[in-house]
């Protein structure tokens, strides 16, 4: 395997692992180092998604406690229901994928619609902090739902609406369901924690899929490079998640706000002005 190659794969899987579960999107992440790469071809958007795979495992591994519980407490009713709601939130999501992502793909994998994404983005989450602080009491905010358990199916299915629009490359799945949470009346805990468990059906339904439908793209000689990726993509997302879950105890996500804005400012900035030549 090309080593240039490699080095590619293993920069991908770390963009792909430290950005996955934050709200800065990884996807939008994944186009702009994409495009400094060089790495832009159809089988590089493929492997864009499945190096996905890494993340979901650290995820799993992260919560297999709770993972464990469901499979070997399916007969009771918190378990069922709890997969009730990843289900039904999982759904809006799927199925708008399915009839518009050959569009959005075409249209808007692009540097600036994914910086002006970022901006618009970080405008929601600073409004979303800014309004829950105005709501609370003594500076302590109290939500309507302080665990997953707590949510009703109506409830999973609204944040997966509010996951829906991450389908638009830079809106962040992770953000949107984390700030959709947020707004929808679930503590920043719950939120994260809900995003987390929503990650691993909607990412591993996204890989399997874009595997399989690119699959004459793709040969056994791709398996180095992808398990390059989907390795680096586990070690980086298993690290961001653990420094998310102790992070959100003590802070909100002004910082990532703000960061998106400053971070998309940039990107148009230096495609108007040529300061990078980014590649589409």
């Amino acid at each position: 395997m090309d080593l240039i190659l490699a080095i590619k794969a293993i920069v991908m899987g770390l963009v792909e692992g430290f950005t996955e579960f934050l709200p800065i999107s990884s996807t939008g992440h994944l186009i702009l180092a994409g495009s400094l790469l060089n790495f832009v071809d159809e089988r590089a958007k493929v492997f864009d998604i499945a190096i996905q795979a890494g993340a979901i495992l650290a995820v799993m591994w992260e919560f297999r406690a709770r993972i464990g519980a469901v499979f070997t407490g399916i007969g009771e009713k918190k378990q069922q229901k709890f997969v009730l709601n990843l289900i039904v939130a999982f759904l809006p999501a799927a199925i708008l994928g399915l009839f518009f992502s050959k569009m959005i793909k075409a249209h808007l994998f692009a540097p600036v619609p994914v910086a002006l994404a970022f901006i618009v983005g970080g405008l929601i989450i600073l409004w979303v902090e800014n309004r829950n602080k105005q709501r609370s009491v003594g500076g302590i905010y109290k939500a309507r739902i302080e665990s997953v358990d707590d949510m009703t199916v109506l409830d999973a299915f609204k944040v997966g609406c509010a996951q829906a629009f991450a389908l638009i490359p830079g809106t962040s799945r992770s953000g949107a369901t984390i700030i959709g949470g947020m707004m929808l009346g679930l503590s920043r805990k719950a939120s994260t924690e809900f995003s987390f468990f929503l990650a691993i059906p909607t990412l591993l339904a996204a890989t399997v899929y874009s595997v399989y439908k690119e699959r004459a793209l793709l040969s056994i000689a791709d398996l180095p490079l992808f398990g390059i990726g989907g390795f680096a993509a586990f070690v980086s997302a298993f690290l961001c998640v653990r420094w998310l879950l102790r992070y959100i105890s003590t802070h909100d996500f002004t910082f990532f706000a703000w960061y998106r804005i400053v971070f998309g400012i940039v990107i148009i900035a230096s495609a108007h002005y040529g300061w990078v030549q980014w590649v589409e």
